[in-house]
């Protein structure tokens, strides 16, 4: 590393970086990286083919669809045809926590896989997922099952799809297919557009028998990492606002067949989900609304839209006292944190949307993000949602199935008028997303799809005290000497 590089601006940084590269790959990488400068009309490119060859960080398809979406959900047996290899990457025990209702079911401890051997490549490996699926379904009496196909599967033309529909007429039982191997898109949001297809089409709307409340609501893209939802459900509860369903962190297949009664959706990590609220908007009429719920101030920002949204003034009157006593909990036990960490600097590689709710965290601490990105992101996750217009459809996306969805002729009924909804829209509050780049500030880098090589320029130059990132890069900056902290576990 030259001693320019810990030295240099952030433009300087990042016109710097991209002379390590060749001349091709350096005009594509330009493009992903992003120099900010507050108050200024700046664009970057995203969801676009990692360059091959370069070390990224990124997941396939298939963890997305598995690994991400499906995979939390509590009471599916979640069937993974491939390699044994395939299946133990995405299995979510590890982070993924979850519990079982009130005599309901929990099957996030097993694993389920058909461990695909050479003879299933040669002469087709459908057979065998039958037998694990009837194997499943007798020893655990499932509600429900999903089936994912990885590369192997799908390049030796196995309809996994196929499979579960037959499957699922046979044992009586909703058991989807998905046909998400890991080599569809140009990362693991296809896995994501996949997923919320499915769990749309097949599981959402199933079950009208529910009694709603004045202040329901679903929780989209949260995945209950660590435990995030149960404390997240804590404040709502207190608050007097009802979850119907978590779209996945802790979810449950009999609770999201219910979710299309709620009054509201929130979404908290865009990428992954905002699929699902668009198309329960279309088909059911829940309008959705844009949240973050990690860090304090973050949180009660996004507790008190949730009050103006319902235009309930004893209900905005319990937020208030919500966040005044769950404020003053928590700056007791921020404060002497605050004194340490008055100052230092992180950086955040991550997934879905905690590069950018994570800083208000830190903010909270009183720390600044220097360098974010992700690994997934559109441009609209980093944005907005008014460049949607002006994304260009390329042969990936077109891979990836948009549903058409019309109104239900009975079940469709918006909790306000269209006017109000309209208006809100209008507003800014539903429908929304003003991405990342909004919310960063001067000298710092917004970077999408980062390599190994831009990391370590940019840990010389900005020297962060804290990395926060995947497996896949964490020892790299402990070797450089720099503290590494995981936001995917």
């Amino acid at each position: 590393m030259t001693k320019k590089a810990s030295t240099l601006k952030h433009e300087d940084l990042v016109d710097e970086i991209v002379t390590r590269y060749p001349p091709k790959v350096a005009r594509k990488r330009r493009k992903h990286m992003v120099p900010v400068n507050p108050g200024t009309e700046q664009k970057i490119e995203a969801n676009a083919r990692s360059v091959p060859g370069i070390i990224t960080q990124r997941g396939c398809c298939y963890a997305g669809c598995k690994g991400v979406v499906l995979g939390p959900i509590v009471d599916m047996v979640h069937i993974v045809h491939g390699p044994i290899g395939c299946s133990f990457y995405a299995w979510g025990t590890r982070r993924n926590q979850g519990k079982a209702r009130e005599g309901g079911q929990n099957f996030l401890e097993y694993c389920f896989s058909t461990d695909m051997q050479p003879d299933n490549i040669i002469f087709g490996g459908e057979k065998k997922l039958r037998k694990a699926i009837e194997e499943a379904y007798e020893i655990f009496n499932p509600k429900a099952m999903s089936l994912h196909a990885t590369c192997p599967a799908g390049l030796i033309g196995d309809d996994v799809v196929g499979v579960g529909q037959e499957m699922s007429e046979k044992l009586g039982i909703p058991i989807l297919g998905f046909a998400c191997e890991g080599y569809k898109g140009v990362s693991q949001s296809a896995g994501h557009h996949l997923a919320n297809n499915g769990l749309f089409e097949e599981v959402v709307g199933l079950d009208d028998d529910v009694e709603t409340d004045k202040f329901s609501i679903n929780m989209l893209g949260e995945y209950n990492i660590g435990g995030d939802s149960w404390e997240i459900e804590r404040i709502f509860e207190k608050c007097g606002i009802k979850v119907i369903s978590t779209f996945s962190g802790n979810g449950a297949f009999e609770d999201m067949s219910k979710s299309h009664n709620a009054k509201l959706n929130i979404v908290q990590c865009h990428r992954s989900i905002n699929y699902m609220a668009e198309m329960m908007e279309d088909k059911f009429g829940i309008p959705w609304l844009k949240v973050n719920v990690i860090g304090l101030k973050a949180t009660s920002k996004s507790l008190r839209k949730i009050g103006e949204y319902f235009e309930d003034a004893e209900l905005s009157a319990r937020i208030e006292e919500v966040i005044a006593e769950e404020e003053a909990a928590a700056e007791k036990e921020i404060a002497p944190i605050r004194e340490r960490l008055q100052g230092k600097t992180a950086m955040l590689f991550t997934g879905g949307s905690r590069a950018h709710h994570y800083q208000f965290l830190f903010k909270d601490l009183g720390m600044k993000t220097v360098v974010a990105g992700e690994e997934f992101a559109h441009r609209d996750d980093y944005e907005g949602r008014k460049v949607i217009p002006d994304i260009k459809i390329d042969a990936d996306s077109r891979n990836i199935t948009e549903l058409k969805v019309e109104p239900d002729p009975e079940r469709y009924h918006p909790p306000k008028s269209a006017e109000e909804i309209a208006s809100l829209k209008k507003e800014g509050m539903l429908s929304n997303y003003d991405g990342m780049l909004p919310d960063m500030t001067d000298n710092t880098i917004l970077v999408d799809d980062i390599t190994h090589l831009e990391q370590e320029m940019m840990i010389a130059s900005y020297k962060p005290d804290i990395v926060c990132s995947g497996i896949k890069d964490k020892y790299i900056f402990e070797k450089m000497g720099i503290p590494s902290k995981q936001l995917h576990n």
